[in-house]
């Protein structure tokens, strides 16, 4: 009887160690697909309103109306963001290469529409979308 329940304890740790490595096996592949997610993102264009996210999240403030106070609110640090036309999907803009601004154009175009073009990401449930050019 003894030996029966060596026997059992031995089974019941290799199922656990068999989970535990799967499980290993899981999570790992599910951090190399989110890598390649980041590595390969796509380039795309989205067309809509350059605006400040500061005064369009808290007052829904856009518009050729509100450009003075956009542009200030950018050059004074908040960030700029796309306001994508027909989805008000927001994305806040960044630069093309990290140690670097968004390029001029960004500030030219505040509170007016623009295509942009770059890579979007996702992460924490906001948008995000690189400068390459803007039109």
């Amino acid at each position: 009887m003894r030996a029966n329940s060596r026997d059992e304890a031995g089974r019941k740790e290799e199922n656990t160690m068999r989970k535990i490595m799967i499980l290993g096996a899981v999570v790992s592949f599910l951090m190399l697909l989110n890598i390649f997610t980041v590595v390969y993102a796509q380039t795309v264009t989205v067309k809509g309103e350059v605006i400040d996210t500061y005064c369009y999240a808290l007052m829904g403030a856009k518009g050729e109306s509100h450009r003075q106070c956009a542009i200030d609110c950018v050059k004074a640090g908040i960030p700029a963001g796309l306001l994508e036309e027909g989805t008000g999907k927001v994305y806040v803009l960044l630069p093309s290469k990290d140690k670097t601004g968004l390029p001029g154009g960004v500030i030219d175009k505040m509170g007016r529409m623009a295509s942009i073009t770059g890579k979007v990401y996702t992460s924490g449930g906001s948008n995000f979308l690189t400068v390459e050019s803007i039109k």
